[in-house]
């Protein structure tokens, strides 16, 4: 492939932009399935400079990333828009959150299933297995759909 070029790869991620001998070469953008995108300069496939966007319009910074870190843990959405009155909570990003299926955790690209291990995207479709690293990371960190009455048991 040469020149200017529209390549989707497996992972329905799609690259537009220039190819010299079949590899990503000059300027190109990878568009990702949920939203974000890659902005570059490539050279024989690899990057040479670029910026990440997330599907919510932040940008990614190396040098000044200030977004939910130690000093300022807001969402980028509650940045753009403010906080909720007091006693309202937004729980990630997405306000409304996903809802999560029973039993399963939002692992920020699809939701993981603990007793299958199995990592679905938004839309169900198969992503991965998750090794023990990942399974432990997102069950200790993830926000999880429960499959269990919290608080007092309702009256039948």
């Amino acid at each position: 492939m040469e020149g200017d070029a529209e390549y989707i790869l497996p992972t329905e991620t799609k690259y537009i932009g220039e190819m010299k001998d079949g590899m990503f070469h000059g300027q190109g953008t990878l568009y990702f399935p949920n939203g974000s995108r890659f902005d570059a300069v490539w050279e024989k496939g690899l990057v040479v400079k670029g910026t990440y966007t997330f599907s919510d319009g932040l940008q990614y910074d190396t040098e000044n990333w200030h977004y939910c870190d130690s000093y300022d843990r807001r969402f980028y959405t509650e940045i753009c828009y403010g906080l909720k009155p007091a006693g309202i909570s937004q729980l990630t990003n997405m306000d409304p959150p996903r809802k999560i299926p029973p039993g399963c955790y939002d692992c920020g690209d699809g939701f993981y299933n603990p007793n299958t291990r199995i990592v679905k995207d938004y839309n169900y479709r198969f992503l991965r297995n998750a090794d023990d690293d990942e399974h432990e990371w997102i069950v200790r960190t993830c926000r999880k759909g429960w499959d269990e009455t919290m608080g007092p048991e309702p009256k039948s």
